[in-house]
């Protein structure tokens, strides 16, 4: 067996020496050995550079975002009153800064009455919307001023129509309604004019007159026959800032405080007028009012002086009226009334009857009324306010086409051009708007 290896092994070895000289004698016909090949590297291709990125370049696509839930029908709907309560918290705590805006826009619409005259309705659109707003907002402070710990002391009028706006919600209705009714009334006119002309204002202006009328006649009755007010709302009721108080306590920590007194002792001291002040003995320690000032003993004294008015109650202000003084506020109700639908059917512009007719009821209604002695403050007010408003008969109608337009004309001629361009502003106003001039 060794020896027939061995012979295998020589016989391999000159087989491949073989092979190897026959490659060197011929290299084309040589045959290769069947041994492992390397693999021989490709040539890399030369690759175009396009406007599109590879695969391999492109960043990865980011993953879509979460889409956000559609709110519900509910919540659509609760986010009007949210704004809501947001803006009244708002006015409540600025109750300051929102009275001199709305007191800016208001005249500002007074300034320009009718500049642009055929903007006017614009203008008279702004002027109202601020009176509805200012409307609302009175609403608003009201309720607030309710809720403090210390009410304000309030007028005789503030009183009377709170207590009727609060006991009856009939009386608080219609009172809105005519106070909207009154704060419209010209943005009526104007759009009545400008769509239908004048026969559809004088419409509109006895439609309004008859809605105004009613109202007052509704309130005459629930009220049980007492005189009417004017506004028939409570007027707005300041309200204290906190702003302003937080001020005042950074003011006196910055400034020092006296010896062994407190900031709020300080700041109480402060809001008492210098006759309830006291002040204190530094030995004793006892404390001793105050003297008045000798030019304040007036004040002094009616501080502490109670009326009739103060301790009555609230619906006792205004007594109920019988007989002539209830013809009187009847007739005093139907004057607008009346004037207008004098105006609408009289044909002539300069004619006096229906002046004299509308003038005539209303000095009626003066002279029924009752003059004596158990007519109250308030009640004599408001008569007081009506006489001055009868002034405005000088404006209207035939007086004005022929007196006072004149009277007018010949003092916006001799005027600065500032002034007389706004009094001209106005005369376009009352040479052809009724409400211009209503009271």
């Amino acid at each position: 067996m060794p020896s027939s290896s061995c012979a295998n092994l020589a016989c391999r070895h000159h087989h491949h020496l073989w092979a190897y000289t026959k490659t060197d004698q011929n290299p084309s016909r040589a045959v290769t050995p069947s041994l492992p090949r390397t693999p021989r590297p490709r040539a890399k291709r030369r690759r175009r550079h396009s406007a599109t990125p590879s695969k391999s370049s492109m960043p990865a696509p980011a993953a879509p975002a979460a889409q956000r839930p559609r709110p519900s029908v509910g919540q659509i709907l609760s986010m009007p009153p949210q704004w809501l309560a947001m803006y009244d918290d708002f006015i409540t705590k600025n109750a300051g800064q929102v009275s001199q805006i709305e007191s800016a826009l208001r005249s500002l619409t007074y300034i320009i009455p009718g500049r642009f005259r055929d903007a006017e309705i614009a203008s008279e659109s702004i002027h109202s919307l601020v009176q509805l707003l200012s409307l609302y907002h009175d609403g608003l402070l009201s309720r607030a001023v309710s809720r403090l710990p210390a009410a304000p002391v309030r007028t005789a009028h503030a009183r009377y129509t709170r207590f009727w706006s609060q006991r009856s919600r009939a009386y608080r209705r219609i009172a809105m309604v005519l106070q909207m009714v009154i704060y419209t009334e010209l943005l009526c006119e104007m759009a009545a004019k400008r769509r239908g002309g004048e026969r559809a204002r004088w419409r509109v202006v006895v439609l309004i007159e008859g809605v105004k009328a009613a109202c007052r006649l509704l309130l005459l009755r629930v009220t049980r026959s007492r005189p009417l007010v004017t506004p028939v709302l409570p007027e707005r009721e300041p309200i204290p800032d906190n702003d302003d108080d937080d001020d005042k306590e950074e003011e006196e920590e910055e400034g020092g405080l006296l010896e062994g007194t407190s900031p709020h002792s300080l700041s109480a001291m402060d809001a008492k007028p210098p006759h309830e002040r006291e002040w204190k003995m530094p030995r004793t320690g006892m404390s001793l009012p105050s003297l008045p000032d000798p030019g304040d003993i007036s004040s002094y004294l009616l501080g502490r002086v109670l009326t009739a008015d103060d301790i009555k109650p609230a619906n006792k202000l205004l007594n109920r009226l019988q007989g002539a003084s209830r013809a009187a506020e009847v007739l005093h109700i139907l004057a607008p009334l009346v004037y207008a639908v004098a105006l609408a059917r009289s044909r002539d512009r300069k004619s006096w009857t229906p002046w004299v007719v509308g003038l005539a009821v209303d000095c009626a209604a003066r002279q029924l009324r009752d003059t004596g002695l158990r007519t109250t403050a308030l009640e004599r007010d408001e008569w007081q306010r009506r006489g001055w408003a009868m002034a405005w008969w000088a404006m209207r109608g035939a007086f004005y086409d022929n007196v006072t337009g004149g009277v007018v004309g010949a003092v916006t001629r001799r005027m600065p051009g500032f002034v007389a361009g706004i009094l001209e502003d106005y005369e376009y106003l009352w040479e052809n708007y009724y409400f211009s001039t209503s009271a």
